[in-house]
């Protein structure tokens, strides 16, 4: 086998003789000689000539072939026994799906709503700004991903192998270029189905998924010898099994603080909190394509990063031609969150820019201990209500921003709750702020025309992952504390993304099954 790498222009995609070809002079045979040509990779190269680029992996005849994958098979699971999984985001769907694999059940508690239930309580977050904190943009069925534009940019098999993630994603119904898009999306638009799909799947084979189950209790309890779980819900729902994997995203405060109050493992973690940025998503396309755009050429996005008083400040969950979304989880929160539908076609393109937070950053949260940065991420958050008194977004234009200037008016916005002309340069704390004002101009030199008065500045963007980890143990997953607990994903604080959530609800449910076959 070997890998070559080709180039054809963008509206030009290669055909299978063309790849052959290709393939031919790369292994110096000739063409009838190619047995295999497959592309690895694409990659859309706008330096200059507005190109794609092709990884290709080719075989000679009388090679080894190239390696295919299979998704291994479902089974059905009826009269297994139950896995309880606390959360229906990418780690706990993922994790589920590989106990059909293993031959055991599981059964999903979900405190939001199905996807379907879950679109009206999110219309009513954002035409009334009343929010339902059991089920909006970062609860409910599919998790916070769902809404957000369906983003794998994970390309990395260090933790586990990535194509049982994609492979599954495909086969429920996302396109297959993201098999080998360097940065693969599904789309806000086409995720519902999907993760309708993967529901209906589990349950025909034998799984189960209880919705509106909000978990408030943990019990470990001692049956027929074995050790087991009881786990209680808000409504009184209790179940038992002997393992609970824990997927319950970001966002899971009440979570937190359950492990608190019985005094289980927990420690603080950094995290990234700013602001979102809005463009035109026409200035970025003429910015990244050298002025070259065209109305069929996808929607041109960008990664920015720098340093800033010894911590990073770098664009996510960067969203070309996307919407503002409301993703608060409680009243009295203003938090922003990006999502694009497939087609990328809105008028705006967002970004989050954001800077690292550690502990040391803010002393005077220290009295909160593990909880100091999941207090000040509260703070913030309420903080942006208190100036707009509703889910309005402060907001000031980027220039305004860097000078210390009111905004005497605001460009419009994706932002269907709207925003209100606010000093973020004093709502923002002073340290986030000085990093973030250093940051623009410094990406202004990486992206020239980037810092205009013609961006608007939104706050906050505050939910890039979990200022909380559960620890747990390297070789069994399981909670240091909880044998048999198997915290996972974003909200244990081992993930960021749907592909590493998911890739991390699979380790644990691997875990689980190989201790329970020991």
């Amino acid at each position: 086998m070997k890998e070559f790498e080709i180039a054809f222009p963008l509206r030009h995609t290669p055909s299978e003789a063309e790849l052959k070809a290709a393939a031919a002079r790369a292994l110096g045979v000739r063409t009838e000689r190619v047995a295999q040509a497959r592309v690895l990779r694409r990659s859309l190269d706008a330096r200059g000539e507005i190109l794609y680029r092709y990884r290709v992996a080719a075989a000679a005849v009388g090679e080894e072939p190239l390696e295919e994958y299979h998704l291994p098979d479902y089974k059905n699971v009826s009269t297994a026994e139950p896995v309880i999984i606390v959360g229906s985001g990418p780690a706990g769907m993922f994790a589920a799906l590989r106990l059909l694999m293993e031959g055991r059940k599981p059964v999903i508690l979900e405190r939001g709503q199905d996807v379907h239930a879950r679109k009206g309580d999110i219309a009513t977050l954002s035409t009334a700004g009343r929010v339902n904190p059991d089920s909006n943009y970062c609860f409910g069925e599919g998790g916070a991903g769902t809404f957000s534009d369906g983003k794998l940019f994970t390309r990395s098999n260090k933790r586990g192998d990535i194509r049982e993630v994609l492979h599954q994603l495909v086969a429920f119904g996302a396109d297959p270029s993201i098999l080998v898009d360097a940065h693969p999306h599904i789309g806000s638009d086409r995720l519902p189905l999907i993760v309708e799909r993967i529901r209906q799947c589990i349950v025909e084979h034998g799984g189960e998924y209880h919705f509106g189950e909000r978990v408030v209790d943990l019990h470990p309890v001692m049956g027929a010898g074995k050790r087991a779980w009881k786990v209680i819900c808000a409504d009184g729902l209790c179940l038992e099994a002997p393992a609970v994997i824990l997927a319950t995203g970001h966002s899971s405060r009440d979570l937190y603080r359950l492990f608190a109050e019985k005094g289980w493992a927990l420690e603080a973690k950094g995290f990234a909190l700013g602001v979102r940025a809005e463009h035109p998503q026409s200035l970025i396309n003429r910015i990244r394509y050298h002025g070259k755009y065209q109305p069929d050429m996808p929607a041109a996005e960008y990664a920015l990063v720098t340093q800033a008083q010894g911590r990073g400040v770098f664009s996510f969950c960067m969203c070309p031609g996307g919407i503002l979304v409301p993703s608060c989880s409680a009243a009295g929160e203003v938090v922003l969150n990006g999502m694009s539908n497939s087609q990328r076609n809105s008028r705006w393109a967002n970004a989050g820019i954001v800077c690292s937070v550690e502990p040391g950053d803010v002393p005077e949260y220290d009295k909160y201990g593990v909880f100091a940065l999941l207090e000040f991420q509260e703070a913030v958050e309420r903080r942006m209500y208190a100036f707009s008194d509703s889910i309005q977004a402060p907001a000031q234009r980027m220039m305004d921003f860097c000078r210390k200037a009111l905004s005497a008016s605001l460009p419009a916005t994706s932002y269907h709750p709207g925003a209100v002309s606010a000093p973020l340069h004093e709502l923002l704390p002073d340290f986030v702020y000085s990093r973030l004002r250093e940051a623009f101009p410094a990406f202004n030199r990486q992206m020239k025309g980037y810092y205009t008065n013609d961006a608007l500045l939104l706050a906050c963007e505050s939910r890039t992952s979990s200022p909380v980890r559960i620890p747990r143990a390297p070789e069994t997953l399981e909670s240091l504390s909880c044998p048999g607990l198997y915290p996972c994903g974003e909200g244990a604080g081992y993930a960021g993304g749907i592909v590493s959530s998911a890739i991390d609800g699979i380790l644990a449910a691997q875990a689980l099954c190989h201790a329970q076959r020991r």
